[in-house]
């Protein structure tokens, strides 16, 4: 099992990262709420990891919060929900926020993340009531970095089609949100924002 990782960030493609762990390179996906603080590439980053294994293969999700990596695999149990979904809710809803949206039953709330219909959201609500009391708490970030990419709107636009959203909607989003001179993760959160009615 691979529990951490300490290396070079050498790529952010969200929501996939390349991360150099002495000579090896490792594929990590990741949260936007991760990605948002994570620094430059060419930085070093430690990252909270959970191993996967597939019917195709392993795979390997990073995070900079305890929280959120056990709000992920609390989120792995409710059926319905794969790793791929699990991701999208924790890139569009704070774990302390999804806490409170599971203890309060908005299920309303719950269905505005991609992926996330009314029944999964009511197993969301069933499932997870018990377990999210003890991962709802934000611990302190790291800080954000610099470097803006080349095409902030076209990368936003596709990290939106991963996290679940559909080419023409993503867009739309994207285009609302965006505004001169934002980074890639600045209109991403602006743009999940918007769409989960904050």
């Amino acid at each position: 099992m691979i529990g951490r990782l300490r290396g070079t960030l050498v790529s952010k493609q969200p929501p996939s990262l390349l991360i150099e762990v002495g000579g090896v390179g490792y594929e990590v996906d990741a949260p936007m709420s991760t990605i948002y603080d994570l620094p430059g590439t060419g930085k070093e980053v430690i990252l909270l990891t959970h191993y996967a294994v597939k019917e195709d293969g392993v795979a390997l999700y990073g995070f900079l919060r305890e929280a959120e990596r056990a709000m992920f695999r609390n989120l792995l149990k409710v059926s319905g929900i794969g790793a791929k979904i699990a991701l999208a809710v924790l890139s569009g809803v704070a774990t302390d926020e999804l806490s409170r949206l599971v203890h309060a039953g908005d299920v309303v709330a719950l269905t505005k993340i991609p992926g996330i219909g009314k029944k999964t959201a009511e197993r969301m609500v069933v499932e997870l009531r018990d377990r999210v009391d003890a991962v709802g708490v934000r611990l302190p970030v790291s800080t954000l970095g610099e470097a803006v990419p080349a095409d902030p709107v076209g990368e936003a636009t596709v990290a939106l089609q991963q996290l679940g959203y559909k080419p023409v909607e993503a867009s739309r989003l994207v285009q609302k949100a965006a505004a001169e001179g934002d980074s890639a993760e600045a209109i991403i959160r602006k743009a999940l924002r918007a769409a989960l009615g904050g």
